[in-house]
């Protein structure tokens, strides 16, 4: 490829700023450059010296601290704070949003698309984003949702900055993301308090306590390893292949169903997608 013809492929590739630089928007800038995102074409601003630094320690990306300045020539804007100080932030771009009509996604937990537009303009190009932390190890997953002003190509881009940490999916409704939220957003804790659970069980046993943190976090990604690359077969059939009549792992399970172990785990994510509703309404 001649050099010519590689500076326009580079120029065709979106310019991407971040709106902080916390542990989600560093996962994703690293996503993006495995995945052969030109560094020159990824900006990214934060209060914070020290965040900035950490950074550039990536890649030799552009960082300000000044938010206006970073996005001054976006086609994407991530919006990567908390959601108490989301506002602030959408208010320091709102202008560059209004004249250059970048897309904006948004990864804080509660805050509306109708509160983020209340903020960034009616004519705003919007996606909200669900990740998790598993996005941390570029293998999360997120829930997708964007406005009617987000164009086809806008809603491209968005995909594919989160696919660099994970698996994406669109919901239909906003309020879907609710549900993702309760699933995949808090999901990781679920695990890792059934992880527990198994090891102090283990050594109740017997076992000593290593040993059943070793075994509980092997067979846990073992587990989900087999899932994943079965699920032609289906999570029910898995189940039901290692669970012998008659033997330890039917008792098991016989146990797990005698306390109604599906009514906990939905009651469990009702609890948290109520929690997300109500969390959107405090935001205003």
């Amino acid at each position: 490829m001649s050099g010519e013809h590689m500076n326009d492929a580079v120029l065709d590739t979106p310019k991407i700023a971040f709106i902080g630089a916390g542990n989600m928007a560093s996962s994703i800038i690293g996503g993006l450059l495995d995945s052969g995102h030109p560094a020159g074409r990824i900006s990214a601003a934060d209060p914070f010296p020290a965040s900035l630094q950490r950074l550039r320690k990536l890649a030799p990306i552009a960082v300000y601290s000044d938010n206006a300045e970073a996005v001054a020539t976006a086609d994407v804007i991530v919006l990567a704070v908390k959601p108490q100080i989301i506002a602030e932030a959408a208010g320091s771009i709102a202008k560059t949003v209004n004249a250059n009509g970048p897309v904006v996604i948004s990864i804080a937990a509660g805050v509306t698309i109708n509160s983020m537009q209340a903020r960034l303009g009616p004519t705003a190009a919007i996606v909200r984003a669900m990740p998790n932390t598993p996005a941390l190890l570029q293998c999360g997953a997120s829930g997708l949702f964007a406005n009617t002003n987000s164009t086809s190509e806008q809603r491209d881009s968005a995909q594919t900055i989160l696919e660099a940490v994970g698996m994406t999916f669109w919901v239909k409704s906003e309020q879907e993301l609710d549900a993702v939220t309760a699933l995949s957003g808090s999901g990781p804790a679920y695990f890792f308090l059934f992880m527990e659970a198994m090891v102090d069980a283990g050594e109740k046993l017997g076992l000593d306590r290593e040993d059943a943190t070793n075994l509980a976090l092997e067979t846990s990604f073992g587990a989900s390893r087999m899932a994943i690359e079965h699920q032609d077969v289906g999570l029910a059939e898995l189940r039901q292949r290692v669970t012998s009549p008659g033997g330890t792992t039917e008792s098991a399970i016989a146990s797990f169903e005698q306390d109604k172990l599906h009514d906990v785990v939905a009651r469990a994510m009702i609890a948290a997608a109520d929690r997300a509703a109500e969390m959107s309404r405090e935001m205003g």
